[in-house]
C-alpha cells in the first residue's frame, strides 16, 4: 500500500516534467518545435534528464512517510542530500546541462510533502492547501537564512544575485510561501480548462502557461536581460491572452509569433515553465 503511494506520486512527478517540455509551442523555451532560447539543449536532453530523476522523486517521497507526524523542517534538510545526488544524475545525463535544477528542488520538495500529508491524514488524496501549508513549515526562514542573512561575498548563484540586486526571492519565495502564483492564477486556469471538456491538453498546458508568463517574476528572465525584460515579457502574455491565446486563430498566430520574437531576443520565462510543472503536479495529486 505505502509502496504503491510512493510509486504514484513519483510517477505524477515525472508526468509533471514530461507534459511541460512536451506543451507546444511555449515563447522561447524548448518544446517539440524548437530549442527555443538556448543552445545547450532540445526536446530530447529534456527526455534524458526527466528518466534520470524519476529515483529521486520516488526517494523524496519516502523521506515524506518517515517524517509524518514530525519535524516538517527536519524532512526539508533530508531533502538536501538528496536533491544534490539528483542533480548530480541530472548533469551526468545531459552532459553538465541544467535542465531541471528548479524543478528538482520544487518537485522533490512537493512528493515529500504530498506523501507525508497522505500518511498524516489517512488519505489517498490530500487538498493542495494542506500539502502547500506543509511546504510552508518545511521551508519556513529559507529565504532569510540563504537571501536577506546572505554574507557570502563571492561565487553567489543567479538568484542570490538578484536578490540583492533587485529583491526579487525566485522560487525560494513562491516555495516559502506555499506557491502563491501556483495556487492563485495557473492551478484555477488549468482546472478551469479541463472541466470544459472541449480543449486539447497541450492547448491548456500552453494557455496556462501564458496566464504565468503575464504575472510571475521570472528570475530566469531577469538574469539573462533586467527587470524591462521582465516587464516586456508580463505585457506581451497579456497581450497574448486578451486575443484568446491558445484558445482562439488570432491568439495561436500570437503565440507563435512570440516565440519568434524571444528567440531573437534571447528571452526564456524557465522560471514561469517550472510554474507550470509544479501546477500539473497539483493538478495531478488533487485527482
Amino acid at each position: 500500500m505505502m509502496d504503491q503511494l510512493m510509486q504514484s506520486i513519483s510517477q505524477k512527478a515525472l508526468t509533471s516534467l514530461l507534459y511541460e517540455v512536451s506543451a507546444s509551442p511555449k515563447p522561447g523555451l524548448v518544446d517539440r518545435f524548437n530549442q527555443g532560447a538556448h543552445k545547450d539543449m532540445d526536446f530530447f536532453t529534456f527526455m534524458a534528464s526527466s528518466a534520470a530523476l524519476n529515483q529521486y522523486f520516488h526517494n523524496c517521497a519516502i523521506e515524506g512517510v518517515k517524517y509524518a507526524g514530525k519535524n516538517p523542517q527536519q524532512l526539508f534538510n533530508t531533502l538536501r542530500n538528496l536533491g544534490m545526488e539528483a542533480e548530480k544524475a541530472m548533469f551526468a545525463a545531459t552532459n553538465n546541462v541544467n535542465t531541471h535544477k528548479g524543478l528538482i528542488f520544487s518537485l522533490g520538495i512537493i512528493c515529500a510533502a504530498a506523501s507525508c500529508c497522505m500518511l498524516e491524514n489517512e488519505r489517498k488524496i490530500v487538498d493542495i492547501e494542506t500539502i502547500c501549508t506543509k511546504i510552508s513549515l518545511m521551508t519556513q526562514g529559507l529565504c532569510l537564512r540563504e537571501l536577506t542573512n546572505l554574507n557570502k561575498k563571492e561565487n553567489l548563484t543567479y538568484g542570490e544575485k538578484l536578490y540583492q540586486k533587485y529583491g526579487l526571492k525566485g522560487i525560494r519565495g513562491e516555495v516559502e510561501n506555499g506557491f502563491p502564483t501556483v495556487r492563485n492564477y495557473s492551478l484555477p486556469v488549468l482546472k478551469e480548462m479541463k472541466s470544459m471538456k472541449t480543449l486539447h491538453l497541450n492547448d491548456i498546458l500552453v494557455q496556462t502557461l501564458l496566464h504565468l508568463m503575464a504575472v510571475n517574476e521570472d528570475t530566469n528572465i531577469v538574469a539573462r536581460h533586467n527587470l524591462e525584460t521582465l516587464e516586456y515579457v508580463h505585457h506581451y502574455a497579456g497581450r497574448v491572452l486578451d486575443s484568446g491565446g491558445m484558445l482562439e486563430k488570432e491568439g495561436v498566430e500570437m503565440v507563435y509569433d512570440m516565440d519568434r520574437d524571444f528567440i531573437q531576443r534571447n528571452i526564456s520565462p524557465g522560471g514561469s515553465a517550472d510554474l507550470l510543472a509544479v501546477t500539473v503536479m497539483f493538478d495531478l495529486l488533487s485527482q
